[in-house]
């Protein structure tokens, strides 16, 4: 399978990344067990098929040992310069508290070494409490790891539009924020694209399928029992379909979806995935991977093969202009965290 150029972006003068990027927070342990040697055999099956970017962390179990193992084994097998193609987007999320060199640094290297790799492609920051502006002296701490070739760039997740400015203006140079945004979640556009569209910020979006509520599977079904959702994915999305407005609505965008599917001959997470891609600002959206247990390669490739006209887009707005206010509700992007 050969993914078309639109599939690709060149995400930084050294990066040149698929925007569909394979999510690893699958293998956290919550979404069903999963077997190594099947993961590992998985994402060579992926990055064959030109999904070549992992999104992962370091509180997602064994995500960044399996990414060190597959590089091991992608050298074994095809030499060194296979890692070439490859790129991996890890995450540091420490508790609040007093940042010291040592402690940024001693973090950094452990996921180096987990990862197998020098420098590290992405390191992706999260900050649970605002009030502790320590996170200031961690941003700039990896500021000089990058300098001394540790990390090459410098990234965020879960940073609302006001604090992702005011790193920006204390100098520290951040290529990306990972957000979650979807047709059910559209706060980013509030405030947050402005800003990355200012200063060169790209969004990597999550829960853009909304854990898999946005497919055939649940279009026509019965508004389902939590406790009977079988991973923590779909818990967390059924409480944002609720907040958004609820399964009756949420069964009408479903239909809306079905109908834009049949007429490019896609899936309804296809439609999702594209409409998420084509807002401004967007880098690439993150498509969950349960490494051996499903896979959705074919069908992630079908992202890149249509166009949504002006039509799909006014079918899909009717239904969501009906729904609560988010940005209201919930406030920016990553405050459902820090309520």
């Amino acid at each position: 399978m050969n993914l078309p150029a639109s599939s690709r972006l060149q995400f930084t003068p050294d990066l040149n990344i698929c925007r569909i990027l394979n999510g690893m927070w699958q293998v956290s342990g919550a979404h069903g067990r999963i077997n190594p040697k099947a993961a590992i055999e998985t994402m060579l099956k992926y990055v064959d098929a030109g999904f070549t970017t992992w999104d992962l962390a370091d509180h997602y179990g064994p995500a960044e040992d399996f990414i060190g193992e597959f590089r091991r084994q992608l050298v074994a097998s095809r030499g060194e310069a296979a890692l070439s193609n490859i790129q991996a987007f890890t995450k540091w999320v420490p508790r609040p508290g007093k940042m010291t060199r040592k402690i940024v640094e001693d973090n950094i290297n452990i996921s180096r070494r987990r990862m197998a790799v020098e420098s590290l492609d992405l390191m992706q920051f999260h900050w649970w409490e605002y009030r502790d502006r320590n996170y200031l002296d961690a941003l700039k701490y990896m500021a000089e790891l990058q300098e001394e070739g540790k990390i090459k760039h410098l990234a965020l997740t879960n940073f609302d539009t006001e604090h992702l400015q005011i790193i920006l203006e204390e100098g520290i140079k951040i290529v990306s924020n990972q957000v979650q945004f979807s047709l059910v979640d559209r706060r980013p556009e509030v405030k947050m694209i402005q800003l990355c569209e200012q200063h060169n910020v790209k969004l990597f979006t999550y829960g853009t399928v909304c854990g898999g509520f946005v497919s055939e599977q649940y279009l026509d079904k019965p508004e389902p029992n939590p406790m009977t959702l079988e991973t923590v994915s779909l818990r967390k999305y059924k409480n944002m379909i609720d907040a958004w407005g609820g399964w009756n609505l949420f069964q009408e965008l479903l239909k809306v979806l079905q109908k834009i599917a049949a007429k490019h001959q896609i899936s309804i997470p296809n439609v999702a995935v594209r409409y998420i891609l084509d807002k401004p600002a967007v880098g690439g959206v993150i498509v969950g991977a349960r490494l051996g247990i499903s896979e959705h390669i074919q069908d992630n490739s079908r992202v890149f093969n249509f166009t949504l006209d002006r039509e799909d887009i006014e079918q899909i707005n009717t239904v969501t202009q009906q729904s609560q206010d988010l940005f209201k509700y919930i406030g920016d992007c990553g405050d459902e965290y820090r309520r």
